[in-house]
């Protein structure tokens, strides 16, 4: 299937990280050669725009040049004007990404269907935890999938078939762990063995996101990321773990290479 790789950062609970982390994948990306663009699902608070166009105003008055993306928002009222809208940001780009905001959004659930990774950041909490799953108040077993898992595993299902039918990728689920530091050993280990239960009985993945660090809420207004070496001032030995972080992350996304670099390689062995 031609396009961008579509990347729909959801979770229907705020506060997890989801773009932050959206924001720094998407700058990731760009920074390996990737024509990216974003689409901000969430007009009200528009986190990743704004993040965008601090970014813009930073390289235009510091007078440097560094890797960026193209970024909108979605103003529209129907999905036919967020397809309009994807259409027009996935020219051109390697990949598409989308924030959504952090509550059950008819427009997020939209996306959600057609991700071809779909990223749900959690805070390592039950509270968090139950946005896929309850689990038993005893033994922290799993005892039913939420509405929110039953709704992605039922669009792998239909997308498996669209796979074989259109030649489509399957959608790669992700659940990232963001913020663990601050959890005491035992309760990890209840989320630890509830997500690993989990995850084989729907069929995500699990991969370690970003840990809360002040850097993060330090960078917004400049719209700069861990990323802008050389533009951040001094880094402290946190800030350097957290870079390291991200880009394990990067990695553990298992993201198809860019175009740019499928070229390359390309004429390269031509």
């Amino acid at each position: 299937m031609s396009g961008p790789h579509r990347i729909v950062f959801a979770n229907e609970k705020g506060g997890t990280g989801k773009s932050t982390t959206a924001v720094h994948i998407a700058v990731a990306l760009a920074y390996l050669g990737a024509r990216v663009g974003t689409i901000d699902l969430d007009s009200r608070q528009r986190t990743m725009h704004r993040y965008m166009e601090n970014r813009g105003e930073t390289l235009r008055r510091r007078g440097i040049d560094l890797p960026t993306v193209g970024f909108d928002v979605f103003r529209g009222t129907t999905t036919d004007e967020l397809d309009e809208l994807t259409a027009r940001v996935s020219q051109n780009v390697d990949y598409l990404i989308f924030d959504t905001p952090g509550r059950d959004d008819e427009f997020a659930r939209h996306v959600a269907m057609s991700a071809d990774t779909l990223v749900t950041p959690l805070n390592d909490s039950f509270v968090d935890f139950d946005l896929i799953g309850q689990v038993d108040a005893e033994t922290f077993k799993v005892r039913r999938l939420s509405f929110y898992a039953e709704m992605i595993w039922e669009a792998r299902k239909k997308r498996a078939l669209a796979t074989i039918n259109e030649h489509r990728r399957e959608m790669d689920w992700v659940v990232v762990r963001n913020r663990t530091q601050h959890i005491e050993a035992r309760n990890m280990r209840r989320i630890d063995s509830a997500l690993a239960e989990l995850s084989r009985r729907v069929g995500f993945r699990i991969a370690q996101g970003l840990s809360e660090r002040v850097i993060y809420r330090e960078l917004f207004p400049s719209g700069l990321t861990l990323l802008d070496k050389g533009h951040l001032g001094d880094l402290g030995t946190s800030h350097l773990v957290a870079r390291q972080e991200l880009r394990t992350l990067v990695a553990g996304m298992n993201l198809p290479a860019p175009r740019v670099q499928r070229d390359t390689q390309a004429m390269s062995a031509g």
